[in-house]
């Protein structure tokens, strides 16, 4: 089972190492940061977050049996005149610990935190259309597609389609019933 904590200065080396090249980074965070990450990059993501009423909580996930960050993930545009917000930077870690179901956990979580503790109506998030691993663990959370944007992205010359994913209240409280 994993945990979610707030992501801070001491998690900044941790999330460095997990990114090992360009692709990879900008499919985790799309043109928000550069390869390298840096601590000057980490510092300007965390303005801001995780504080009361803020517009984006930024979260790292700890194994509770191991005590081990294992992942990340952020709950950003927090809106709260229309109760929504959009799930991004979603990261397993280690490499040794993707495969092992903590995806649908860490979505989990962080639904939970929307929609238990923020009290939200809506969440959102966008998913490359190459990355069906992923589409397939949103999909298994509740998650649906709501549409394609085509060539939304450009990196390394090429274009990606970008499919935007949500998930509403009713929808979150009709798969807790369902699991328990």
């Amino acid at each position: 089972m994993l945990k979610l904590e707030p992501f801070t200065r001491a998690d900044f080396q941790a999330l460095m190492d997990w990114i090992p090249d360009a692709f990879f980074a900008f499919q985790w965070g799309g043109p928000s940061f550069t390869y390298p990450l840096t601590v000057e990059q980490l510092e300007n993501y965390l303005k801001n977050s995780n504080t009361e009423n803020a517009s984006k909580y930024i979260f790292k996930a700890v194994d509770k049996s191991t005590g081990k960050t294992i992942g990340h993930i952020s709950l950003s545009n927090v809106d709260r005149v229309n109760d929504s917000a959009r799930i991004g930077k979603v990261l397993i870690g280690p490499s040794e610990s993707r495969g092992n179901g903590y995806g649908t956990q860490l979505i989990l979580e962080a639904l939970k935190f929307a929609f238990d503790e923020l009290k939200l109506h809506k969440v959102t998030l966008g998913v490359f259309d190459f990355n069906t691993s992923a589409i397939k663990c949103y999909e298994k959370v509740g998650f649906k597609k709501e549409g394609l944007l085509r060539d939304a992205r450009k990196h390394g010359g090429k274009y990606w389609n970008l499919i935007e994913m949500g998930i509403l209240e009713d929808e979150w409280k009709a798969l807790i019933l369902h699991r328990t």
